[in-house]
This record gives C-alpha cells, structure tokens and sequence, in this order.
C-alpha cells in the first residue's frame, strides 16, 4: 500500500502552519507609520513642480509683448529655456541632497567605531 499512517506525535503539514501563524503574532513588531518620504522632499518636488509650470508660461507672456515685441518665436524658445533651468535646478538640489545624507550617514558611522 501506497499511503502512509501518520503517528500522534508526528505534526500534520496543517498543524505546522499553525504553529508558524501563532509564532509570527505573538513574535510581531509594531510597524511605523511615519511616511516612507519625508516631509522636505515632497515639499521640493511640490515647488519645483509648481516653478515647472508658472515660470515658463509667465516667462513666455511676459515677454512676448515687452520684450520681443510680439514676436511669439523667441518668446517660445525663452520659455523652453526657463523650463530647463527649472530642471536643472531641481536635478542639483536633489543631488545635494542626496550627499547630505550621505554625509550625515558618514558621521554616523564615524561616531560608532
């Protein structure tokens, strides 16, 4: 015969899983709720966000009429250069941000040894 009896002392695959489910409750940590991004990050991305779409467009409607007397040409290409700076702006502040955390984490790791 092909099956096999399963002894009393022996545990079913079905009363390992329990065992495994009530030692992960009981073994539970809280977890944070604090927000994977911290609060000065999304306030950067909301502001260069916002520049992103105030200063090429004011730019270009600024000058269109003052600057370049109507002629919308060059009014169009100094707004796609103000977007640019925009970006470039937010590419250097988030590399700079990117290694003040790498500093902070430097000295941390200093202070413990």
């Amino acid at each position: 015969m092909s099956t096999r009896r399963i002894i009393s002392t022996e545990k079913t695959i079905l009363d390992k899983d329990d065992d495994d489910m009530s030692s992960s409750v009981a073994g539970q940590q809280s977890s944070s709720t604090a927000p994977a991004v911290p609060m000065d990050v999304i306030l950067k991305l909301l502001a260069f966000t916002f520049a992103m779409v105030v200063v090429p467009i004011g730019s270009y409607f600024l000058t269109v009429n003052t600057i370049f007397r109507g002629n919308s040409t060059y009014a169009g290409a100094l707004a796609a250069i103000m977007a640019n700076v925009v970006l470039v702006g937010y590419v250097i502040v988030a590399m700079n941000e990117d290694q003040s955390d790498q500093l902070e984490a430097k000295k941390k790791g200093g202070k413990k040894e």
